[in-house]
């Protein structure tokens, strides 16, 4: 992409963001298999390609930092990748990979452009940064509004614990954090979501 357009088109994606419009933003794709109480959905997400590092937790900026180096240039192909949505982050790495979470050691994970992927992404140029396939999963996401305190975070993700108990689901792993806005977007207009992947039948 044009350096210049791509400035552009990330400073208009920025400006929209502040009151929670994400249309410009490419997302990965899922079905809603399920729906449960207080606005839970069980969804399938295809298989995707990401690109993550470790991380301190939600809001860690140097982990933001390294992953917005990367899509910005810091490849090998010294390629400009478009920002997508969500950014996640979460909680202990497990078996394969997980977005930013809550109990400190984790990971934050940009995910890539299904063209992208298609056409083989650019090996990242600064260490820590890792690129992974997540294959075909199902998940339980909870959405919520409002600013990603730790408070917020843990409330929510206990809403999203009690209504996978009663439904007698199995997880595997922390729950984690999917963020579809920046920093800056106000918080009402803000979509969160708590989520945690479920364990095969």
């Amino acid at each position: 992409m044009d350096r210049v357009l791509y400035v552009l088109v990330t400073l208009v994606e920025s400006v929209l963001g502040i009151f929670g419009v994400r249309a410009l933003y490419e997302q990965p794709a899922y079905t809603v298999v399920e729906r449960l109480d207080r606005g839970v959905e069980i969804r399938s997400y295809a298989p995707r390609l990401a690109v993550e590092t470790d991380s301190r937790g939600q809001g860690d900026g140097e982990a933001f930092g390294r992953l917005f180096r990367y899509i910005t240039g810091a490849n090998r192909g010294g390629d400009r990748i478009a920002m997508t949505a969500p950014v996640e982050t979460g909680g202990r790495r497990i078996a394969m990979t997980v977005p930013v979470e809550q109990d400190g050691a984790g990971t934050m994970r940009f995910f890539l452009p299904r063209a992208v992927a298609a056409a083989g992404a650019p090996a990242p140029t600064e260490p820590g940064i890792r690129l992974v396939e997540i294959p075909a999963e199902r998940i339980a996401a909870l959405r919520f509004s409002g600013r990603l305190t730790p408070e917020a975070r843990a409330a929510q993700a206990r809403i999203l614990a009690d209504v996978l108990a009663a439904a007698g689901r199995r997880t595997e792993g922390a729950p984690f954090i999917m963020g579809y806005d920046p920093p800056f977007a106000i918080p009402f207009l803000r979509r969160n979501e708590v989520a945690v992947r479920l364990a095969s039948p």
